[in-house]
């Protein structure tokens, strides 16, 4: 079954597991050493980022090691920018909005002769 990238991210130790495997490469015990969780609920969230494919295992002798991929993080952030650009101009709208009546509200100051 292949996931969904939006369904990995959406879990903040998944984040964080992202995060731990974006510096280096760890076996699934030593991911588990850096959580307050079971070994088993990590090994849950692992399996998730890698049916995502966040991240991929590869097996060195007895060891299977975690390795975060960021590939797919491109979805989210294709996602992400459209929404990026629509509240942009909506702000930049309200910054424009709100200059224009401080202007206008402003009392204007007369000279003194």
């Amino acid at each position: 079954m292949r996931r969904d990238v939006f369904q990995a991210i959406a879990d903040p130790n998944r984040r964080a597991i992202i995060d731990l495997l974006a510096r280096q490469s760890l076996t699934l015990n030593e991911v588990s050493d850096h959580f307050a969780i079971s070994r088993p609920a990590v090994s849950r969230h692992v399996k998730i980022l890698t049916e995502c494919g966040l991240v991929v295992i590869r097996q060195q002798g007895r060891e299977r090691y975690c390795t975060a991929d960021f590939s797919k993080l491109g979805q989210v952030s294709d996602w992400i920018a459209q929404y990026q650009a629509f509240w942009s101009g909506k702000l930049d709208a309200l910054g424009r909005f709100l200059e224009q009546n401080d202007e206008a509200a402003s009392p204007k100051k007369t000279r003194r002769k």
